[in-house]
């Protein structure tokens, strides 16, 4: 799958990151995670704390997937708002995941101070405003159950808002204790953690067949040997639907910039991440060398060639509408990009299972906050695997159900 095109930024951030040997011998293990990214290293280092022997490949070089373009705001609301999800699934269900979302969060802070490798993990608030009347009846609505379940939000008045940054808006949420990491600089230091304590990982190693046994799969490789593993995660990203088509999902495009760095953020109240209700919406985030990120202007469009061509305009449009917020502070394009951008049908991540792949589990950590589900599902596959279940399946499994504890 062609998952991306332009100038990237987060590898010119880590020059020379570790290399991982490819699979020249046929191997078993208990757990195999294939890919690499983002949720194949949660998993693996999630993992390297228990008994298994782990292995992991990656038909790349680790983490030049998806996670080499992941904008890495690390929020606990999503594209679906919450309101949206209790109505879907009933409040309960919709509180866990949000919650479980926020725990991840609380995760990834603790996982990047024990790591060899600064993932740049800072908190950060976040700005969540109403781009039209509309929004802001949702923006209340929202606030309504954050604030029912004790989330440590905010509502701001447009006149509040005004006070704090160079722009207006009718409403918005403050959002307090989100956070932005690096995700390349993450996804390494994780898989270097878990290769401290024995996982083994195999770069350059695609896969291209299995076979289901009794009590175990074994998966081949491009370069004709095998890997044979009591239970599989397929941590593919995107890539997971050319191992299983899945119905609840839909792949689409998405654009970003990465600007020159800025001296003053005068106008940027504690450089938070800021969204807004429109969807498509535009988002925009800071970096440690104190770039901008802004993205969006999603594509509805799952071709490559098509998504590539609108590159140039979107760049020069994302300028744009950040120059609407904040005239003040001048800034160009440095780095660009359009990729393909994952979400499900129903708003919620999916951990997927299915009778033709037995002890597989597929990780579609589909919509805006990728890198926070990857992190919430890892540890509940790590529970199903090692204690046989874990209460949350019944929010993330293929099967799922509408108003789900009523």
């Amino acid at each position: 799958m062609d998952l991306f095109s332009g100038k990237l930024y987060w590898p010119t951030t880590f020059i020379n990151p570790p290399s991982y040997p490819v699979l020249e011998e046929d191997i078993k293990c208990d757990v195999l995670i294939i890919g690499g990214g983002s949720s194949g290293a949660q998993c693996a280092y999630m993992l390297s704390d228990t008994d298994l022997d782990v292995v992991v490949v990656d038909k790349r070089k680790i983490g030049m997937g998806s996670t080499s373009v992941n904008t890495a705001l690390l929020q606990y609301l999503g594209d679906k708002m919450l309101f949206e999800l209790v109505n879907s699934f009933g409040e309960d269900a919709a509180i866990l995941h949000t919650k479980l979302c926020e725990e991840s969060i609380d995760n990834i802070e603790k996982i990047s101070f024990n790591l060899s490798v600064d993932p740049e993990f800072k908190r950060r608030d976040s700005l969540y405003y109403a781009s039209d009347e509309e929004g802001k009846d949702k923006i209340n609505q929202e606030y309504n159950y954050l604030k029912k379940h004790n989330f440590n939000v905010d509502l701001l008045s447009d006149t509040q808002i005004s006070n704090l940054y160079s722009f207006k808006k009718k409403a918005a949420l403050y959002i307090h204790n989100d956070g932005e990491i690096n995700p390349i600089k993450f996804n390494h230091g994780l898989l270097m953690e878990a290769q401290k304590k024995g996982v083994r990982i195999f770069e350059h190693t695609k896969i291209n067949g299995r076979k289901s046994g009794e009590k175990t799969t074994t998966f081949f490789t491009k370069n004709r040997h095998t890997i044979e593993a009591r239970f599989v995660i397929i941590a593919a990203g995107y890539e997971g639907l050319e191992f299983k088509k899945e119905k609840n999902s839909f792949l689409t495009s998405s654009y970003a910039i990465v600007t020159n760095p800025v001296e003053n953020f005068t106008d940027w109240y504690k450089q938070t991440l800021i969204w807004e209700t429109a969807r498509p919406y535009i988002y925009m985030r800071t970096t440690k060398d104190r770039r901008i990120i802004i993205g969006g202007l999603d594509d509805n469009t799952y071709i490559s060639e098509d998504r590539d061509s609108k590159i140039m305009h979107k760049k020069e449009k994302l300028i744009e509408e950040f120059n609407k917020l904040f005239p003040n502070i001048q800034v160009y394009p440095e780095y660009y990009l359009g990729a393909f951008y994952g979400g499900t049908h129903d708003g919620l991540p999916m951990i997927g299972q299915y009778e033709e792949f037995p002890n597989c589990y597929f990780i579609y950590a589909y919509g805006d906050n990728g890198l926070v589900y990857n992190g919430a599902l890892a540890k509940i596959i790590r529970d199903v695997i090692t204690k046989g279940s874990h209460p949350a399946m019944k929010i993330y499994g293929q099967n799922r159900e509408k108003n789900l504890f009523l």
